[in-house]
C-alpha cells in the first residue's frame, strides 16, 4: 500500500494457543489484506474460541464463536452471557501479542517479503514460548 509516496507493507500473525499453559502451538503469517476468517488453524475435535468477526466462518474444530447482533435482531441475555464466557477464555490469547511487541520489540517488522516475515514471526513466537515456560517455572 502507498501513502504519501511511501510504500507500507502489512502482515498479520495468526496463532493457536494451548489454554492450559498459554503456549503458542501453531502459527500462520498472512498479508494484511487476508481476513482473519479465511485462516483456520484449528484441528478436528478442538474447541476454537473466536470473536464476532468470525461469524459464519467454518472451522475444522468445534466453533465457540461469539454471537453478534444484527439490525432488528439484538443479542439476547443468554448470548451475552455466552459471549462473556468466551471473552474470558479469549483474553489470555492477547498476552502473547503484548509480550512479542513490548518485551521482544518484534511488533513492527522491517522486512518486505512474506517469507522473511514468517521467519521473524516464527522466531518471535518461539521466544515467547521460552519466556512463558520460564514464567511457569517461576510460579512453581
Amino acid at each position: 500500500m502507498s501513502k504519501n509516496g511511501k510504500i507500507h507493507y502489512g502482515y498479520k500473525l495468526h496463532t493457536i494457543m494451548d489454554t492450559t499453559h498459554d503456549i503458542i502451538r501453531r502459527i500462520e503469517t498472512t498479508t494484511a489484506n487476508v481476513h482473519d476468517s479465511q485462516v483456520d488453524l484449528s484441528e478436528k475435535g478442538e474447541v476454537v474460541y473466536r470473536d464476532r468477526g468470525y461469524q459464519g466462518a467454518k472451522c475444522k474444530g468445534y466453533s465457540a464463536t461469539m454471537k453478534r447482533g444484527a439490525r432488528e435482531h439484538h443479542v439476547g441475555i443468554r448470548d451475552k452471557l455466552r459471549n462473556l464466557r468466551i471473552s474470558r477464555k479469549r483474553s489470555k490469547g492477547e498476552r502473547p501479542y503484548a509480550v512479542i511487541k513490548n518485551v521482544f520489540h518484534a511488533g513492527l517488522v522491517k522486512v518486505t517479503t512474506l517469507q522473511r516475515v514468517r521467519v521473524k514471526n516464527m522466531l518471535a513466537t518461539f521466544c515467547y514460548n521460552i519466556y512463558q515456560v520460564k514464567t511457569i517455572q517461576n510460579r512453581v
